[in-house]
């Protein structure tokens, strides 16, 4: 260290040969850069930087190194150029090494590592797309466009990484979109000779800026935080969480019809229709060829009038018209570039099917959902929303849209694997994603397909693919599993309002909509191994059966009271339980205490309240569906308090409590469910 230059917020120690900046910003996130590396100008913001903090700045600190203390958390500077961030008790939650550089022989760009340390108990998780799972597994994880080692065509690489200790959660960011690999090493407590051994990462990156992001506290506030710099998700439509259906075939109008006939007619609720390659001219972006489809615009508000909506995909390139078998690239960086005419084809929203093999950019598939995000949104009437799905992207696409991640993997590790991605994504600030279901080709057997369609119904995105090279649906399967479909989708159209809840809820707070287990008490290091459940919102955890030929099996509750939604049985966490998992059913709980806004039999929105512990209390948060393009109305505030066999359900305003405006059904006093 040879000289400090104190700043707003932190300020800028320069090395023998480097310089590193650090500020604190007012949202409590800290900034590190090397070598004149600033937050601007970056992609993954939503906007300028957040302003530094003006009551943090540096001070001298031990054996010559420098510090900013800050109001949720310490930075430490060695004289060496290590970096440390410490709670604000002084607890060490991360040690960044000084980089190190490589220079290119050619004169190109300057390859750079840096390594790191953790806490002996801390784990991983993240970094979203490129890994198998919320938590990698230890080994080299890359960081890059492709097709991911389970076979999955999503790359959505999102450098996130969110680190879970007993000392407290942190998030980290490497604002670098250049291609690199990530190598994991989890640590062991009383690991040679009784004593600790860190848990490391060390990131290989083949040049761009060294800089980045951390953010520290509770996992609520780390994703608060996160959001309030790449910004907060997009607010998908209403009928997005409802069940979509791809079309890659070729057929016209009269083929969708029939698809669409197929499920309204065996009650198998529809709310969106995908059309593939299949529809456009020659493959051409933006196209529609008009042999098979006519008359679009009528076809999409004859199917609007059935609840279901058309959504386009639209290929990266856009090939030109004369010159056959090539096309073009916009320049999707400029923020002028938008979508224009699919509204008027009737369209209601689009998905992208960039993917690795593709010369193509992340920050380009960023800059692409912009440009059909924003198209899109000044052509739609006001009062509606577009939806936009991408396999690929950066820090920041959530701003436009959702991920839809493919049929990933084939058989039952590629069922694990898509649970894992959908918990990895939201844990990155990606709440709206899911695969896709499909059947026959290459799963074969009709147990996965079910296994696959009810895991789906509890993720936020659902969409489902053709049955066969004819059918259009699960009735393609049989009858029996037509009923189990029937079930699951039944299910998810129950659960439609506490959806929009929860997707109202993460535009606000940045949470994820699914969960893990450990994300309500990460100190509990028991949940943080467990992968094979997740919570959806605060209110449900689901327990998929991720196994061929299970019809039982164990699901660790975390800790309070736990309800089995379909036997009302009351299991006390925290705890292992051994339950039923028949093909018809997948195992989900529900807290006790909880409110959840579900769908009623006449089509209205009721209260489901899960009564809690006797001489506890709960609640819980509802957002009705605002229908425009804002952040929507306020969300409705439920207590929920129980003496002996009464439970009363109050709606708390500024004005005090009053009676609920909406219908309420109380279960699992009984066992079985009641009216109240």
């Amino acid at each position: 260290m040879r000289e400090v230059e104190p700043g707003p917020g932190g300020g800028v120690i320069r090395f023998a040969r480097s310089e590193l900046r650090v500020l604190v910003a007012v949202n409590g996130a800290v900034f590190w850069g090397w070598d004149g590396a600033g937050p601007e100008p970056s992609y993954a913001l939503a906007g300028a930087s957040p302003e530094p903090d003006p009551r943090a700045e540096l001070e001298p600190d031990t054996d010559g190194g420098w510090r900013v203390v800050a109001e949720r958390v310490t930075v430490a500077v060695s004289r060496h150029g290590a970096l440390e961030v410490l709670t604000p008790g002084g607890v060490t939650l991360r040690r960044d090494l000084p980089p190190r550089w490589w220079e290119a022989e050619d004169g190109g760009p300057a390859r750079w590592m840096q390594r790191s340390e953790v806490p002996a108990d801390a784990r991983f998780f993240g970094p979203g797309g490129p890994v198998e799972g919320p938590r990698p597994r230890d080994g080299a994880h890359r960081l890059g466009n492709g097709v991911t080692g389970t076979g999955s065509t999503a790359p959505v690489t999102m450098p996130v990484q969110l680190v879970v200790a007993d000392a407290g959660t942190h998030l980290l960011f490497v604002d670098n979109p250049w291609d690199g690999t990530l190598t994991l090493r989890e640590g062991a407590e009383g690991a040679g000779s009784g004593h600790d051994r860190v848990g490391t990462s060390e990131l290989r990156m083949e040049g761009g800026p060294v800089r980045g992001w951390v953010m520290a506290g509770t996992p609520a506030r780390v994703l608060l935080t996160w959001a309030s710099l790449a910004g907060a998700p997009a607010l998908p439509p209403a009928w997005a969480f409802g069940h979509h259906h791809v079309r890659e075939g070729a057929g016209g109008e009269d083929e969708v019809r029939r698809v669409v006939a197929g499920h309204l007619e065996r009650g198998l609720p529809l709310d969106a229709v995908h059309l593939g390659n299949g529809h456009l001219n020659g493959g051409r972006a933006f196209t529609v060829d008009q042999d098979r489809f006519p008359k679009l615009p009528v076809l999409a508000d004859e199917l609007r009038r059935e609840g279901v909506r058309l959504v386009s995909v639209v290929p990266a390139a856009v090939r030109a018209e004369d010159r056959r078998g090539e096309g073009a690239f916009p320049d999707l960086p400029d923020a002028r570039v938008r979508y224009a005419g699919q509204a008027a084809r009737g369209f209601a929203g689009v998905w992208h099917t960039v993917d690795g093999s593709d010369p193509f950019g992340r920050v380009d598939a960023l800059c692409l959902g912009r440009a059909a995000h924003e198209g899109l949104r000044d052509e739609v009437p006001a009062d509606e929303r577009p939806l936009v799905l991408s396999p690929s992207g950066w820090p920041g696409s959530q701003r436009y849209g959702g991920v839809w991640s493919g049929e990933g993997a084939a058989g039952w590790p590629g069922l694990r694997a898509s649970l894992a991605r959908v918990v990895g994504l939201g844990l990155c600030g990606v709440p709206f994603s899911g695969p896709d279901v499909v059947g026959g080709g290459r799963d074969g057997g009709f147990e996965l397909y079910v296994r696959r369609l009810q895991l789906a119904a509890y993720l936020p995105l659902l969409r489902t693919g053709a049955v066969g090279p004819a059918d259009g649906g699960p009735w393609g399967y049989g009858a029996a599993v037509l009923g189990h479909a029937r079930v699951a989708l039944g299910e998810r159209r129950r659960l439609l309002p506490y959806f929009v809840t929860l997707a109202h809820l993460a535009r606000r707070t940045g949470a994820p909509m699914v969960r893990p287990v450990w994300w309500p008490a990460p100190e509990e290091r028991q949940l943080r191994d467990c992968e094979d459940a997740f919570l959806l919102g605060d209110a449900l955890l689901v327990a998929p059966v991720l196994e061929p030929g299970a019809v039982r099996r164990e699901v660790r509750l975390p800790r309070g009271r736990w309800y089995d939604t379909a036997t009302g049985r009351a299991y006390e966490g925290p705890a292992k339980v051994l339950v039923d998992a028949p093909l018809e059913r997948i195992p989900v709980f529900a807290r006790a205490g909880a409110v959840l806004p579900v769908r009623a039999e006449d089509g209205g929105t009721e209260l489901e309240v899960w009564a809690p512990a006797p001489g506890r209390s709960g609640g819980g948060l509802v957002v009705p569906e605002s229908g425009d393009d804002g952040d929507g109305p306020e969300a409705e505030r439920y207590s929920v308090t129980r003496s002996g066999p009464r439970v009363v359900v109050r709606r708390e305003t500024e004005d005090g409590a009053q009676e609920p405006s909406r219908p309420v059904r109380v279960r699992g006093l009984d066992g079985t469910g009641g009216q109240m």
